[in-house]
């Protein structure tokens, strides 16, 4: 890799990582092309990807629990399942045509994000409990479809929280990161096997998406319920361009 090569890929992994801090992702849709351009193969790219990821949502959850925005009992029902299937996925990664992954993945993302954005906002409460059985499920199967194609799919994860779980956005976006801490180490672990990442790109993507995931976390109580809302929908969009132009690239 070149300098420029390594420049763009700290630039851009800050950028995205202060946007993913904000609404709780990780967007690692929208960092894996560059590094698959610009890693010694797709796949190492890729093992890259999803552990730069994991450290964006590490730093970030740090942020999101002195904040108190993490429900743990929600985490400790989704995050065994998406682990589960995030080993999975990453042992299974090749044998399934991710071009047909990523352009369903990209479907759910545009219609999450106008579902988010077009529904009238509701008045944000606090819930007691949540859908047990959504949590396990969504998780296994998005764990799952991401160790396939070597994200997090945090931008995934965020609908189900606030759709078929029931968690307000405030606490989805750190349980969210929390969930996406343990993914993207059982997605790297996955992938090892079949080809290591491309540790250079972990140094680069990870060291300055550090500084940015904070940033990121410390805007999000400075938005209000509805607003956070409406940010998560519109990068929900972005996440769904970027997944289909992904698709075909």
């Amino acid at each position: 890799m070149s300098g420029l090569e390594l420049v763009a890929v700290a630039a851009w992994s800050f950028v995205v990582a202060v946007i993913g801090g904000v609404v709780g992702l990780v967007l690692g849709n929208l960092r894996l092309p560059l590094f698959a351009a610009v890693a010694s193969s797709p796949a190492a790219g890729g093992g890259a990807n999803i552990a730069v990821s994991g450290i964006a949502a590490a730093t970030a959850g740090t942020a999101h629990i002195r904040a108190g925005r993490i429900n743990w009992r929600l985490f400790g029902w989704m995050a065994p399942p998406s682990v589960v299937g995030a080993l999975a996925g990453g042992y299974l990664a090749g044998r399934v045509p991710k071009t047909a992954l990523l352009l369903a993945i990209a479907v759910v993302l545009f219609y999450s994000g106008l579902d988010l954005l077009l529904r009238k906002p509701r008045q944000a409460k606090v819930r007691v409990e949540f859908s047990r059985v959504a949590a396990v499920v969504s998780g296994l199967v998005i764990g799952l479809l991401g160790g396939f194609v070597g994200l997090i799919l945090g931008s995934l994860r965020m609908p189900a929280l606030l759709r078929l779980v029931g968690e307000p956005a405030s606490r989805a976006v750190g349980t969210n990161l929390a969930v996406g801490v343990c993914v993207g180490v059982a997605g790297l672990v996955g992938h090892l096997p079949s080809a290591a990442p491309d540790w250079k790109l972990i140094a680069v993507g990870g060291g300055a998406s550090i500084p940015a995931a904070l940033i990121g976390a410390r805007l999000t109580g400075q938005l209000s319920e509805p607003a956070l809302i409406r940010a998560i929908g519109f990068v929900l969009l972005v996440a769904g361009a970027g997944a289909a132009i992904q698709a075909f690239v």
